[in-house]
């Protein structure tokens, strides 16, 4: 069974406050993390924990810059220089000051989420603008920076030991606004875990190519069908490696 449109209706929008909590919740728990343990992969990302909160904060930033012009562009990103500082790492826009040590890591997340938090706020609901998973919303820019932060997390606990179980509320409410068509009712955690590949569900293989869907609510309900590839959640013309790098 997948989540309705009555069940995806059934849930309140996301809003500013939901991602300002997703990424308190996060600098909250990766304070704890040993200060030698930076360096460690973060879970099966092929980037370091310090990398890949870089990535985090730059996904944040450039979903906030993306909301920020007059005219948001439809068809492309705000043309930003992204770029790896190794063969392989992640091509980001934002990069900490290593010398700032960690502290100074997290205060980078801390601001790139307030960014963000504030275009989604100030933005008019009827704003659009361009992602690759679908010209979406200031909601939808909202939902994709919790996801964005609540795996990266989850990738970043594993690396540096930490223990990660954001709130099942939150994870129901973006599930219901960026995958509608996840299996339901399961444990909205694990259920975002598995729809990002990241974790096995009961009853449904590990995904290794998914997608979420930004379209804003009403096209996304109404139009499931076309845009999910016959209906189907294993969306599969984009891998997880390459996800991992939105």
């Amino acid at each position: 069974m997948s989540r309705s449109a009555d069940i995806a209706l059934s849930q309140p929008p996301v809003t500013a406050d939901d991602l300002d909590l997703a990424v308190q919740l996060s600098v909250a728990v990766l304070r704890e993390a040993p200060p030698a343990a930076w360096e460690d992969k973060a879970g099966s990302l092929e980037w370091d924990c310090w990398e890949t909160v870089e990535h985090l904060s730059d996904d944040l930033f450039a979903y906030a810059a993306q909301l920020g012009p007059k005219t948001p562009p439809l068809d492309g990103e705000v043309p930003f220089v992204w770029e790896s500082r190794r063969p392989g790492g992640p091509a980001n826009a934002i990069h900490a000051n290593r010398e700032a040590g960690p502290a100074g890591l997290l205060q980078v997340l801390e601001a790139s989420g307030a960014l963000l938090v504030a275009m989604v706020r100030t933005t008019p609901p009827q704003t659009r603008a361009h992602h690759v998973f679908g010209v979406s919303d200031p909601e939808g820019f909202a939902a994709m920076g919790i996801v964005e932060t609540l795996v990266h997390t989850h990738d970043l606990a594993q690396g540096l030991g930490l223990a990660w179980s954001p709130p099942a509320d939150l994870c129901a409410r973006v599930l219901a606004r960026l995958f509608p068509e996840a299996p339901s009712p399961t444990d909205p955690w694990l259920t975002l875990l598995w729809a990002t590949g990241r974790a096995e569900l009961p009853g449904h293989p590990r995904l290794t190519t998914w997608r979420w869907d930004g379209t804003p609510r009403a096209a996304n309900l109404c139009g499931q069908s076309t845009r999910r590839l016959g209906g189907r959640l294993v969306h599969g013309d984009v891998a997880v490696d390459d996800v991992a790098r939105l």
